[in-house]
């Protein structure tokens, strides 16, 4: 008897004969000899077995058939489960929506709500939504190509004409002394122009802490100095506004008034110079909608304007000092005539509410930063925006003039600060300024050769106007820094942050 024949193994038996197999195999293991059913070894080849059972599989066609049907219970059973309204008109109308006849021969309304089922459980359920937001969608672009874009207007006020007429007024002659100016700083030698900038870079440079002051309980959101120089006015989430002398951080007079935060403090153009104490010194806002205007004699305001209802995130005065300006949480910004008491301009375009503001050295134009992460440049003897500054990721919290009348700076919430030149009408620079929110961002005063930013990140950035270059780096706050401000006079820098205190900054 054969191996191949007889062998337990080979005829998938098992038993007595399966262990007389395994002991030789064991055996021959523990000596070292290669397994049996390794190439060569007698055993591998009857260590086979080959079986001729077949399964048997299904045809395509028949894989088809059961997926087709499967498809049509799947049907059956979502075309049971949509809803579908009984008031016939209503599903004459959803069948003329998904292109479909609203009547076929010989059927009635419940045939006809049978057969709007059947084709919403093809079409799905959302089919109708589909269609009609497309439908919506051509007339749209038709009525859009009908209509070509135009510019349209509101008839304003008569005082919004006067007022239109003295800002053009006041501004012409401004600008040509401005244009003037710079025709005369272009004649100055290159090599003359380039010490000057080394030397204010250098100045720069030197830049440390002056003093510092814990300036309330609460908060401090905004600082501003006079236009002398002299003082800083501060303003607190206690509801405070606060004047002090500088360097010296002396407190000088408290101005209470406000019930809630005070976001912003502002002078007037000729505060501390020609104004006298009795007269209009500064205005503040609050959050709760209130502008309040003071002079510098009295713990009390001297007016408020009527209440916005909105918040009121930032103020400013029109150089002339006749026109004060505001930004308001309803998407828009006004312009007051504080001369006849009157609120002369309503000013839309933004599309989420206008957080900062500021107006050019002429007085001619204006800026508007928006929580929509756009700034528009106004043309208020025109009422026209003249330029729309793209390029912000995310709200824009601070802008500022250059002193040449041509440049911009806007800080945003996407860390950056930009540079713009309205001659050219485009962002000529964008400096990555901060590692957290850019709260400030001022141009010097005096020249506008640099520029400072101050972020959440607790530091304050100086930066040098045309190569952009970082010169220092500020560090002495706690906690994120809310607002800077350099002064118009010897361009020491003031701070104020979230730790209540604020700083004061100059050459060493």
């Amino acid at each position: 008897m054969s191996d191949g024949e007889d062998s337990p193994v080979a005829m998938g038996g098992g038993g007595a004969g399966e262990r007389q197999w395994y002991a030789p195999l064991d055996n021959a293991i523990a000596r070292g000899d290669s397994p049996p059913d390794s190439p060569g070894s007698p055993v591998a080849a009857t260590n086979i077995h080959i079986s001729n059972e077949y399964m048997e599989l299904d045809e395509p066609e028949m894989l088809d058939e059961k997926k087709a049907l499967l498809e049509e219970f799947e049907r059956k059973r979502r075309a049971r489960m949509i809803h579908v309204t009984t008031d016939d008109s209503e599903v004459k109308q959803q069948l003329r929506q998904l292109g479909e006849p609203i009547c076929l021969f010989g059927e009635g309304p419940a045939d006809r709500r049978n057969r709007l089922k059947e084709l919403l459980s093809r079409l799905g359920e959302d089919a109708l939504r589909k269609t009609v937001a497309g439908q919506q969608e051509v007339d749209t672009q038709e009525r859009d190509q009908q209509r070509p874009e135009e510019t349209w207007y509101h008839e304003g006020p008569q005082s919004l004409k006067e007022a239109r007429l003295f800002i053009a007024n006041y501004s012409i002659p401004r600008a040509r002394a401005r244009l003037k100016k710079e025709h005369l700083d272009n004649q100055v030698p290159e090599a003359t122009r380039t010490a000057r900038r080394q030397e204010v870079q250098n100045k720069l440079r030197s830049f440390g802490l002056l003093g510092s002051q814990n300036a309330d309980t609460r908060p401090i959101c905004y600082c501003s100095f006079s236009p002398n120089g002299k003082l800083l006015a501060t303003s607190s989430w206690s509801g405070l506004v606060k004047l002090w002398k500088v360097p010296g951080c002396v407190e000088e007079q408290t101005l209470r008034g406000h019930n809630c935060y005070v976001d912003c403090v502002e002078w007037h153009p000729s505060a501390t110079l020609s104004m006298e104490p009795t007269a209009l010194n500064l205005v503040s806002s609050g959050r709760d909608g209130s502008v309040q205007l003071w002079s510098l004699n009295g713990e009390e305001p001297l007016g408020e304007l009527p209440s916005l209802e909105a918040r009121v995130s930032r103020v400013g005065f029109h150089p002339s000092g006749r026109f004060l300006g505001a930004c308001v949480h309803d998407n828009s910004w006004r312009l007051w005539d504080l001369e006849i008491q009157e609120e002369v301009l309503f000013q839309e375009g933004h599309s989420k509410p206008v957080y900062c503001l500021t107006f050019q050295s002429d007085g001619s134009l204006v800026a508007t930063g928006g929580m929509d992460a756009y700034g528009r440049m106004w043309d208020i003897r025109t009422g026209r925006c003249v330029m729309f500054l793209s390029g912000h990721q995310n709200p824009v919290l601070a802008i500022d003039w250059s002193p040449d009348g041509y440049h911009l700076v806007t800080g945003s919430e996407d860390n950056s600060a930009r540079v713009w030149d309205v001659r050219q009408r485009r962002c000529i620079y964008t400096i990555p300024a901060h590692t957290s929110i850019v709260t400030g961002a001022r141009y010097d005063r005096i020249g506008g050769q640099y520029i400072v930013t101050c972020s959440y990140d607790g530091s304050v950035r100086l930066w040098c106007h045309g190569s952009f270059q970082a010169m220092r780096a500020l560090e002495g706050h706690g906690q994120k820094v809310m607002s800077v401000d350099v002064s118009p006079t010897n361009g020491i820098i003031a701070t104020c942050s979230f730790d209540r205190t604020f700083k004061i900054w100059g050459p060493d």
